[in-house]
């Protein structure tokens, strides 16, 4: 089982992680997620410059077990897509956390990281 979390990411409780620079968040799933899911094998083309709120799916996420929802931990813009995932999903499965990335969000309201896990409270969090 493959419980990998890194340091310096936030966290949500529905499994993503997040990474901000400024006022771009860097939105994936975690290891677990991906873990959980197995092997993906198609990722919902995503539109650049559509606007979500805090808790909206982001993209869905096909697996060889299961069609799951990845939801936007924080709302915003969305100005980057990870296009070579939209062609190589099980890139998640490999390397959720750098080539694995889904999306890049401009932040509209940064204080809603607040609300997220950081790399400890998320590891002992998928604990228990």
């Amino acid at each position: 089982m493959s419980n990998k979390v890194v340091e310096g990411l936030y966290y949500s409780q529905s499994d993503e992680w997040l990474k901000v620079e400024k006022d771009v968040a860097t939105i994936g799933i975690s290891d677990y997620a991906q873990d959980q899911l197995g092997d993906i094998v198609y990722i919902e083309e995503i539109k650049i410059g559509k606007s979500v709120q805090k808790g909206d799916v982001l993209t869905t996420v096909e697996s060889v077990k299961a069609v799951s929802d990845v939801y936007t931990p924080i709302g915003g813009e969305i100005v980057e897509v990870n296009q070579s995932l939209m062609e190589n999903p099980a890139t998640i499965n490999k390397d959720p956390y750098e080539s694995g990335w889904i999306a890049k969000i401009k932040m509209s309201k940064p204080e809603e990281i607040n609300d997220l896990m950081n790399a400890a409270d998320y590891a002992q969090f998928r604990k228990e």
